[in-house]
């Protein structure tokens, strides 16, 4: 017992000299260790955001990230948790995340309309005043008319880009001077056939025409235009301030597109796999002659780029602005955030400072790219065991361009096919002149029909990949698949859809 009660007034006597030389210590760690004090309120003080955003998780992501937090806490004291969910499963997370109430902080919004009536982004008016207001002024107003909701509110920050991306179709350099092709004469699905047959014949070792199972918007070569998007397959004619809303499948435009699919399919020009192929960037290297894209001004640089050789490309649809063009990039904040200043101070500096702007598009200079001559980047590529750069290689880190902010704080793309050094210029002069189409900015509040719209998709990706493919025979399958769609309730929402419309656009004309 003694020894107890020695022992136990030993450790008491030690434990009081720790706490006295802690104290001690703690009163005056600013002279003893100058700065440590003032850094450590600096780590208390920091707000760390959780961010996801599409894309593959790059090799170098967290050193990049790592980086990105050393100046996003030197500059508003803030960091953030970079995630990169890759491209197959990027819809699929973020829907799991908002049902089942996932912590995040901010997030690349592919269907934002859909969110909003979720519940789930967070009301930005008030910010865009406030704390972002730089932000707000910085991008270009039709950004923001396009992407305000039916409320007259706005859930989104869009990316400060291009605003029309028009339907283009490439062509290999080679083969279009090789055979002397103009390939401005090329605007309609039917003018391709000479075209595809040529190559098929003669080059037996390119692919004529590619096509995945997202297929393309052919339907806007007649001037029609989504209210929501594909998988709701109502449209609109874009220039027709009356134009009613349509099945776009009921159309005569449609059977036309459709039976010139299935022509081209049989006759060997569309690759077989098309219906079941995921949609995907450009394959290096590999052999297409005709592709479609979505593009700006000087898109088949880039695009000459990713395929590793030089592509030409033509524009066949009008330079308009459209509610989904204008929502192709939007980083939206979760309603359910406890940092929402802090968001919006992020999202403002991503669209005003070129510093962070540049970081998280190319990542680190000197590990990732270095700036030639003209001030333009030059990607560093991955080497292999002999130090030689893999010319085919995916770079250790690569920012999703379209999903992140301000363009045209961006540098330019120096190396073997730099771009102009007026780059943004031409893209400034290619906004000016863009046309708005009729509805833009209209978004159907279709909340009270939730199972109608499933049924709907699910009725659409039975059909829509094999038909928009040539895969299937049309005058078999798309009377089949009007019919589901009817039963599915596509004319009750046709109907809702109209009606809305109808509203907005009496709404508008009385401004």
């Amino acid at each position: 017992m003694l020894r107890l009660q020695h022992t136990f007034g030993i450790s008491r006597r030690v434990t009081i000299f720790i706490i006295t030389i802690g104290i001690i210590l703690s009163l005056s760690s600013c002279s003893l260790f100058p700065g440590s004090r003032e850094e450590s309120t600096s780590d208390e003080d920091t707000v760390n955001l959780i961010y996801y955003t599409i894309g593959e998780p790059d090799k170098d992501l967290k050193i990049v990230n790592d980086k990105i937090n050393e100046v996003l806490a030197r500059k508003i004291g803030v960091t953030i948790t970079y995630i990169k969910v890759g491209w197959q499963e990027y819809a699929d997370r973020l829907n799991t995340m908002v049902s089942a109430g996932t912590p995040f902080d901010i997030a690349f919004a592919p269907e934002y309309a859909t969110y909003i009536q979720r519940g789930a982004w967070l009301r930005l008016d008030d910010y865009l005043s406030s704390v972002s207001k730089e932000m707000y002024d910085v991008i270009d107003p039709i950004f923001w008319e396009g992407v305000r909701m039916h409320d007259g509110s706005i859930y989104g920050v869009p990316t400060n880009k291009e605003l029309a991306t028009r339907e283009q179709w490439m062509y290999p350099d080679e083969l279009v001077r090789k055979y002397n092709i103009d390939i401005s004469q090329y605007n309609t699905l039917e003018s391709l056939e000479p075209l595809l047959k040529m190559i098929k014949e003669k080059e037996p070792s390119y692919q004529p025409m590619e096509l995945d199972k997202d297929s393309q918007n052919f339907f806007a070569l007649d001037g029609y235009e989504y209210i929501i998007d594909k998988k709701l397959p109502l449209m609109v004619l874009s220039q027709d301030p009356n134009s009613p809303v349509v099945n776009i499948f009921e159309t005569k435009e449609a059977k036309e597109v459709l039976d010139t699919l299935r022509r081209y399919y049989m006759a060997g020009y569309i690759n077989e796999d098309a219906a079941l192929r995921e949609s995907q960037g450009l394959k290096r290297s590999e052999r297409v002659f005709w592709k479609a894209a979505e593009g700006g001004p000087l898109s088949e640089n880039s695009w000459s780029k990713d395929r590793g050789y030089k592509v030409v490309a033509h524009p066949v649809t009008p330079l308009l602005v459209t509610t989904v063009s204008v929502r192709g990039g939007i980083m939206a904040v979760s309603a359910d955030t406890k940092h929402p200043v802090e968001c919006m101070k992020f999202l403002n500096l991503l669209n005003t400072d070129p510093e962070v702007r540049n970081l998280f598009n190319y990542g680190i200079e000197g590990v990732h790219y270095t700036l030639d001559s003209n001030g333009q980047v030059v990607l560093i590529r991955p080497k292999d065991s002999h130090g030689d750069p893999i010319s085919d290689a995916p770079p250790d880190y690569a920012g999703v361009q379209y999903t992140q902010g301000n363009w045209f704080i961006l540098k330019t793309m120096g190396g073997n096919t730099p771009d102009p050094m007026n780059k943004w210029d031409q893209y400034r002069d290619s906004n000016n002149h863009a046309l708005k189409s009729n509805i833009l900015g209209f978004t159907p509040n279709l909340s009270s029909m939730p199972i109608q719209l499933k049924n709907i998709e699910m009725v659409w990706e039975k059909y829509y990949p094999s038909l928009m493919t040539g895969s299937l025979d049309v005058d078999a399958e798309l009377p089949k698949f009007n019919d589901e769609l009817k039963q599915a309730g596509i004319d009750e929402v046709r109907v809702e859809v109209q009606k809305q419309l109808d509203e907005w656009r009496a709404g508008h004309n009385r401004r």
